[in-house]
């Protein structure tokens, strides 16, 4: 997959939901994953040629679980030219060592989110922006229905009072499986949180890809179900 050709849902969604204004200081939040390694990725690459002025920030929160694991990603920012700030905390021992934690992600993301913020409004930054894709938005949306029974998905664009910071996910109209593609040539970190692939949310992940072997499509037909402007959708378009 190219980058031109990730460009394109990229731009559609900034434009879509009015996520870039001019001289927006715009922090990536970079797990060293697959998603935010693209989104930094892409955002720098949509920035050489955007016609709107605005400055990248990498931020990585490390959690503390081992040294030196993201000097490749520290090393791809410098290569694109992106400022990069690496925030060490010791979240994973405060979730695993000391609390014990036997459902972590909701607390973990909490505090991860916390630190986040924190770095971001220190520098002045007034946008975070996430590698959430489509496939994300379809999961949130059927955690919710299963777990909390509303209907339910993040925003693309949503302010949060207590930091004053924007949070824009720009890659919403991307599917996972082009991005999967795309990181192959990325340093993506290998994720070392003993709670991976033990979630809710990859539960979900599950059930959809099953799913949908007997309804080809079906992820296509849940995204636009929640975004499509001609039909019952839980996202609207900001007026011009």
């Amino acid at each position: 997959m190219e980058t031109n050709k990730l460009l394109s849902p990229l731009r559609r969604a900034i434009n879509d939901y009015n996520m870039i204004e001019p001289d927006d200081r715009i922090a990536v939040g970079v797990s060293g994953g697959k998603d935010s390694l693209a989104l930094l990725t892409l955002l720098a690459a949509f920035q050489k040629y955007f016609d709107i002025p605005f400055r990248l920030l990498a931020v990585t929160i490390d959690m503390g679980f081992a040294e030196g694991v993201f000097d490749p990603v520290a090393q791809y920012c410098r290569q694109l030219g992106v400022e990069y700030s690496q925030v060490k905390t010791d979240i994973a021992q405060i979730i695993f060592d000391v609390r014990k934690e036997k459902n972590p992600c909701s607390l973990c993301a909490k505090m991860r989110r916390g630190a986040l913020n924190s770095e971001i409004v220190s520098r002045g930054f007034n946008k975070l922006a996430l590698g959430h894709h489509r496939d994300d938005v379809v999961e949130t949306f059927l955690l919710s229905l299963f777990y909390e029974g509303r209907l339910n998905t993040f925003q693309p664009v949503s302010y949060m009072s207590r930091s004053q910071v924007t949070l824009i996910r720009p890659m919403i109209y991307i599917p996972e499986r082009d991005l999967i593609g795309y990181a192959k040539n990325l340093p993506v970190v290998k994720n070392p949180c003993p709670a991976n692939h033990h979630t809710e949310r990859e539960h979900m992940k599950l059930l959809l890809k099953e799913l949908s072997k007997d309804n080809p499509g079906l992820e296509e037909k849940f995204a636009n179900a929640i975004m499509h402007p001609e039909r019952y959708n839980l996202w609207t378009k900001p007026k011009n």
